[in-house]
């Protein structure tokens, strides 16, 4: 049995399972979107995990934060992160990857 999930159920999803502050609100629809393509390029369903989706992707506000976790000199620009796994662009400067 499969159930549509509209943006908004997307986000009291999270907010349900006190993972409300895993993702940014832009991030949340990023990711929504994001997985919303996902499945009409594939044509498979994704299923609503919100702790899968909270342990496999992290948001970052910018490279500066990125850093923090990643070496600088190994990921110094978007492209290279790419290069690695995948990017969702979020707002000027943020991003979700895959946790790679």
């Amino acid at each position: 049995m499969k159930q549509e999930v509209y943006k908004d159920d997307f986000h009291d999803a999270f907010r349900e399972m006190n993972r409300d502050n895993n993702f940014s609100f832009e991030g949340k629809d990023a990711l929504f979107e994001y997985l919303e393509e996902y499945e009409d390029s594939t044509g498979e369903a994704v299923e609503l995990d919100i702790i899968a989706l909270c342990c496999e992707y992290t948001e970052y506000e910018d490279l500066k934060e990125f850093w923090g976790n990643y070496s600088k000199s190994e990921y110094p620009d978007l492209e290279t992160i790419r290069d690695h796994t995948q990017v969702i662009e979020v707002g000027k400067e943020g991003f979700i990857i895959q946790n790679f």
